[in-house]
């Protein structure tokens, strides 16, 4: 369990607060909009109304106390951009702050920020991928072109093997998992794991190769 301070409370702040909660994390929610504040109580530890540009507000936070301090405001880069300097000066172990342009980032990442999210970006590549193709179910990017994808077993490879497909050295891709009726299989992936008919399987490599090898 970690404690975080969840700083600007609009609809993807308090999504992230909803998912903490569920996750069983300490939440600090802060935002300056007493409404706001009110509709994530339900979901957190505690709540401030308070504005995050001043110093003495968050000094009294105490943000050297939290694991990860989330900078979730969307409505006004320039709140966003000092409180996450503020937050680093103060001796934030961690900050995390939100995105909608690379220029942003770019300013967030030298005043403060150890990393940055693109929510409106992240979430338009999710559902570009996912729905340019009938068989993909489900995509992650993990950076430097690697992804893994959830796709539906080829009907040429069912019945089959690992070992028999060679699809590592193939297409240079990893068989990480086998989903049957909506489940993940704990089976660990051998060369001898056989493919079963109306499955997907979660895959690992670049998307180029993943592409290639499953015609998507």
């Amino acid at each position: 369990m970690k404690t975080i301070l969840l700083i600007g409370l609009g609809r993807f702040g308090r999504h992230i607060a909803m998912k903490l909660n569920e996750l069983n994390h300490q939440v600090m929610a802060v935002d300056k909009n007493e409404e706001r504040v009110n509709a994530v109580l339900p979901f957190v530890t505690n709540a401030q109304i308070g504005d995050s540009t001043s110093e003495e507000f968050l000094a009294d936070l105490g943000v050297r106390n939290f694991d990860v301090c989330i900078v979730a405001i969307g409505d006004n880069f320039q709140s966003s951009l000092e409180t996450a300097s503020l937050l680093k000066e103060l001796g934030a172990k961690k900050v995390v702050a939100r995105a909608a342009r690379d220029v942003q980032a770019k300013f967030l990442l030298r005043n403060g920020a150890d990393e940055v999210v693109y929510p409106e970006k992240q979430m338009a590549f999710w559902t570009a991928i996912r729905y340019s193709s009938d068989h993909i179910f489900d995509y992650i990017a993990l950076g430097d072109d690697h992804a893994i994808f959830e796709v539906e077993v080829p009907d040429n490879w069912v019945g089959k093997t690992i070992g028999q497909l060679d699809v590592r050295k193939r297409f240079h891709v990893n068989i990480m998992a086998i989903k049957q009726n909506g489940k993940f299989s704990m089976t660990v992936i051998e060369p001898d794991t056989c493919l079963p008919a109306h499955s997907t399987i979660l895959v690992m490599g670049t998307q180029r190769d993943i592409q290639k090898c499953f015609h998507i």
